[in-house]
This record gives structure tokens, C-alpha cells and sequence, in this order.
């Protein structure tokens, strides 16, 4: 695993580790969490490093909000 790499899964799991504290969260904004989430998962297997992630968590995140409108 290169730095990247373990940088990537780093900022992944914290944000999954973020996402315990969504209990006082409306449905919308859980959404919008989640899909941040996966798009920064899928970002990071598709684009690959920093950028490829924050990309997809941006756009999951957008996903996220307006499908749990």
C-alpha cells in the first residue's frame, strides 16, 4: 500500500467514523453524508489520490441530498 493510498483509506475512515454522530441528523442531511461517503469511495477506486476522492465525495454528497429530498 503506497502513501497515497493509506492516505485515501485514512480520510475514509474517518469520515465513516463521522458518520456515528448522525443521530441527530434530519433524513436529508444523512443522505447527503452517505452519498459523500460512497462517491468518495468510488472516486478514490476510479480517479484514484486526494483529488479522485474529494471529487466523488463532492458529487455523492450532491447525489445524496437530492435523492432523500
Amino acid at each position: 500500500m503506497n502513501f497515497t493510498q493509506r492516505i485515501s483509506a485514512s480520510v475514509l475512515l474517518l469520515a465513516a467514523l463521522g458518520l456515528g454522530g448522525c443521530a441527530g441528523m434530519t433524513h436529508q442531511e444523512k443522505g447527503t453524508a452517505t452519498g459523500a461517503v460512497i462517491g468518495g469511495v468510488a472516486g478514490n477506486v476510479v480517479g484514484g489520490g486526494i483529488l479522485g476522492t474529494a471529487a466523488g465525495a463532492a458529487v455523492g454528497g450532491v447525489i445524496g441530498h437530492e435523492v432523500t429530498k
